[in-house]
C-alpha cells in the first residue's frame, strides 16, 4: 500500500546513500558495508605479507605455460579450487613412495623429509587432477605426516579434496583450513575454502567473516568474492528476519508512519449507526474515534473486539474489515489484509476505499495487472472519487511512469482541490519527468494554497537539496519545522532533511547529529533519524555506536524486507570489526584508504 508518498521514500534513499555520494565510503554488494574513517573499513590491502614459496611460484609458471591451451580455473570451477602446486620432479626409482613408511621417514634428515613430503604432494596433485579425491587426500595426509615443518598448502589442498568428495566433508574442510590459516592468516585460498564450507553448513556469520577477509586480501580483484559477501549477507539477513518476525509477533509501526498512511486518504464521515446498534456497532465507532485521536493501538484493539462481537448491518462490518485490513497491512500481514479487504468488498461491492487499498496490496505483491483491475472496478462504482486517481497515480509513480502519474494526480485535484498530497505528488512527478520549471511552479502554488501545511515546504526543500541549493533547502526545512511544532503527532522528517542538508553542504557532522537527535527526542521511533545517525557514526569511526543504531533500525522495521535491510548493515559492520581485529596490521592502510576517498 502507499503507506507514504513516493516523495517521502527519497529521504530514506538519501539516508542510505549519502555516504557513498560524498565518497566517504566503499559499498560492497548491495549497500552491504561501509568504510568508517579512523575505524573499520573494507580495504584492498597490499599483497599478502607471507613470502611466496617455491611451490606456489611453480604453480604460477605452470599456469602461464598452459594459458594458451586451457582456460585458467577459478575457485568455483567444476573441478574445484586450483591447487597450490609445483611441477615436482619424481625420479623413476622414487615413483613408488610406499617404501617411505613412518619409521623410514622418521630416520631421515629434515632436508630429505621435506623433499619426500614434496613428492607426496606432487602425487596428490596428480590424483586430484584425475578426480581421485580420496587418494589425493591420503597423499596430502602423508605429506603432512612427513614434512618436518608444517606447510599450510598441504592442509589447504587436502581441504580441496574434502570439498569435492561426494558427499562433501565440510567439517573436515573447516578443520584443515583452520590449520592452514593458523600457519598463514593471509592464506586467501584457505580462507575462501573455509568460507564456502561454512556457507554449506549454514554457519553464515563465519562464512561472512571469511568472505570479507578474502575480498579485502584479494584487493577486490576476484569478482566472485564480493558477490559471495552479498549472497551470504542476503541469505543470513533474510533468514534471521523471518525468524525474528515469527518470534516477536504482530507490531504496529511508529505513530508517524501510521499517520502518514491514513493521511494519504481524504477524511470521511463516520458511518451512521442503525437505530438499535449492537455492541459491535458501537465499538466500531469507538475505534474510529481512537483513530482520529491518533491512539492507534487502542483503535486496533477496538476494531478486533468489534469484529469478534458482531454487527447488526453489513455496511458496519464492511467498514470494520476495511479498517482491520489496513492495520494488518501496517503490521506486515499482507495476506490477512487481503482477506479482510476482499470480504469488505463482498459485503459492499461499491466500497471504493477497500478496492483502492487492495489494489495497493496487489502492487505490494508484484501483481500489477490485478492492481489496475481493482482501480478500474472502483471507477465503475464511483468515477467521482478523487482518492482512486490519487492512489492509481501513486502506483504509476512507483512504476516510474511519471507522465501517467501526473495525469492521475491532476484528475484527483480536479475532483477535489483541497487535498494537499495530490498537489505535492503532481509537482514531484513533473520533476521526475524532467519538467523542472513546471514542478517548481506547482510547488510554489501549493505552498501558497496551503500556507499552514509543512509537507509542501518539506518536499520542495528536498527538490532544492537535489539541485544542491543548500541554503534555500534549509530555509524551507526550517519553515516546515516551525509549522510542525504545533502538530500532534509532530512530523520530524523536515528536521532529518535539514540534518542531511547540513552534512552534504559542508560535512557538518555535529549539526547533522543535533538535528537527528532532536528528531528522536520528539519521535523516538523515527526510522530516518536512526538510520542517519548510524551512517554519521560510521563516518566518525564510531562503529559500536553505529551498530546500536542499526539494531534500533531492526527493532523499528515493519516488514521482512525492511528488517532484512537493517540486519544487512548490522552484520556487514560487525564483519568489518572482526576483520580489523583479525588483521590489525592493515589498520593504518585501511585508515589511509578511507581518508583518501
Amino acid at each position: 500500500m502507499s503507506s507514504q508518498s513516493p516523495a517521502a521514500t527519497a529521504l530514506v534513499d538519501r539516508v542510505q546513500n549519502f555516504v557513498s555520494e560524498n565518497k566517504q565510503a566503499i559499498l560492497i554488494g548491495t549497500a552491504a558495508a561501509v568504510i568508517a574513517v579512523g575505524g573499520v573499513a573494507y580495504y584492498a590491502s597490499t599483497s599478502s605479507s607471507r613470502p611466496k614459496t617455491d611451490l606456489e611460484k611453480g604453480e604460477k609458471g605452470e599456469r602461464k605455460d598452459r594459458k594458451s591451451r586451457k582456460k585458467k580455473k577459478g575457485v568455483n570451477d567444476v573441478d574445484g579450487p586450483i591447487l597450490e602446486e609445483r611441477k615436482a620432479k619424481v625420479e623413476d626409482d622414487e615413483g613408488d613412495l610406499s617404501k617411505y613408511t613412518a619409521e623410514v621417514v622418521a630416520a631421515l634428515p629434515e632436508e630429505e623429509r621435506s623433499r619426500i613430503a614434496g613428492l607426496f604432494k606432487a602425487q596428490g596433485n596428480d590424483a586430484y587432477k584425475s578426480r581421485d579425491f580420496a587418494t589425493a587426500a591420503k597423499l596430502y595426509s602423508r605429506a603432512i605426516e612427513t614434512t618436518p615443518k608444517a606447510e599450510p598448502v598441504f592442509y589447504s589442498n587436502r581441504a580441496a579434496c574434502y570439498m569435492n568428495m561426494a558427499p562433501p566433508k565440510y567439517e573436515l574442510v573447516v578443520q584443515d583450513c583452520d590449520e592452514a590459516i593458523k600457519l598463514d592468516p593471509n592464506y586467501v585460498k584457505a580462507l575462501n575454502r573455509r568460507a564456502m564450507a561454512f556457507e554449506a553448513l549454514e554457519q553464515y556469520s563465519e562464512a561472512l567473516r571469511d568472505f570479507t577477509a578474502t575480498t579485502v586480501l584479494e584487493k577486490f580483484t576476484n569478482q566472485a568474492t564480493p558477490l559471495a559477501v552479498e549472497r551470504v549477507l542476503k541469505t543470513m539477513s533474510t533468514k534471521n528476519a523471518q525468524d525474528i518476525l515469527k518470534s516477536r509477533g504482530p507490531k504496529l509501526p511508529p505513530a508517524t508512519f501510521i499517520s502518514a498512511y491514513f493521511a494519504a486518504f481524504r477524511p470521511r464521515d463516520l458511518p451512521a449507526l442503525p437505530e438499535a446498534p449492537s455492541e459491535g456497532d458501537q465499538t466500531l465507532i469507538e475505534s474510529f474515534k481512537a483513530l482520529e485521536e491518533h491512539d492507534y493501538q487502542r483503535s486496533f484493539e477496538l476494531i478486533n473486539k468489534a469484529l469478534e462481537t458482531g454487527f447488526s448491518w453489513d455496511v458496519g462490518r464492511s467498514e470494520a474489515l476495511n479498517l482491520r485490513g489496513t492495520y494488518k497491512f501496517l503490521i506486515g500481514d499482507v495476506e490477512g489484509a487481503k482477506d479482510d479487504l476482499n470480504e469488505s468488498i463482498q459485503l459492499v461491492p461499491s466500497f471504493t476505499q477497500s478496492l483502492v487499498k487492495i489494489a495497493s496490496v496487489y502492487m505490494e505483491q508484484g501483481q500489477t495487472d490485478k492492481a489496475f483491475e481493482c482501480f478500474e472496478e472502483a471507477i465503475k462504482h464511483n468515477p467521482e472519487d478523487p482518492d482512486i486517481y490519487y492512489h492509481r497515480g501513486q502506483v504509476l509513480f512507483i512504476m516510474n511512469k511519471f507522465d501517467d502519474a501526473a495525469k492521475n494526480y491532476t484528475k484527483s485535484t480536479e475532483l477535489d482541490d483541497n487535498f494537499v498530497f495530490s498537489h505535492i505528488q503532481l509537482a514531484v512527478a513533473q520533476y521526475k519527468a524532467g519538467n523542472l520549471a513546471n514542478a517548481m511552479a506547482q510547488f510554489r502554488r501549493t505552498m501558497k494554497t496551503f500556507p499552514q501545511r509543512s509537507e509542501p515546504l518539506n518536499y520542495y526543500g528536498e527538490l532544492l537539496l537535489d539541485q544542491q541549493r543548500y541554503q534555500d533547502a534549509i530555509e524551507k526545512f526550517d519553515k516546515a519545522v516551525e509549522i510542525e511544532k504545533s502538530k500532534n503527532p509532530q512530523n520530524v522528517l523536515p528536521l532529518v532533511n535539514k540534518g542531511l542538508t547540513l552534512f552534504q553542504m559542508d560535512q557538518n557532522i555535529g549539526a547533522a547529529e543535533r538535528c537527528c537527535n532532536e528528531a528522536l527526542r520528539i519521535d523516538p521511533e523515527c526510522e530516518a533519524a536512526v538510520a542517519t545517525l548510524a551512517q554519521l557514526s560510521l563516518q566518525q569511526g564510531l562503529v559500536d555506536t553505529a551498530i546500536k543504531y542499526f539494531e534500533k533500525s531492526a527493532e523499528l522495521a515493519r516488514t521482512e524486507q525492511e528488517l532484512a535491510g537493517a540486519l544487512t548493515y548490522q552484520y556487514a559492520t560487525k564483519a568489518q570489526i572482526e576483520f580489523a581485529k583479525n588483521y590489525p596490521m592493515l589498520a593504518s592502510q585501511m585508515n589511509a584508504m578511507a581518508q583518501a576517498m
